[in-house]
């Protein structure tokens, strides 16, 4: 995440973001047991894996 922190609604994006890209075959970026796409992306975000940025517009 280097260092930026997410609201609530930027996080459930993210994670929504991912976990549809998980479930159309996308690959795994960490090591988990999840079979869950939303699992499996709550884990990539926990492991501040996902290469997802948040533009605010100020």
């Amino acid at each position: 995440m280097s260092g930026q922190r997410y609201n609530r609604y930027e996080k459930a994006r993210i994670l929504g973001a991912r976990a549809l890209q998980v479930s159309y075959g996308a690959p795994v970026l960490i090591d988990t047991d999840q079979t869950e796409p939303i699992l499996v992306a709550a884990e990539e975000y926990d492991a501040g894996a996902l290469p997802f940025t948040v533009r605010r517009e100020s």
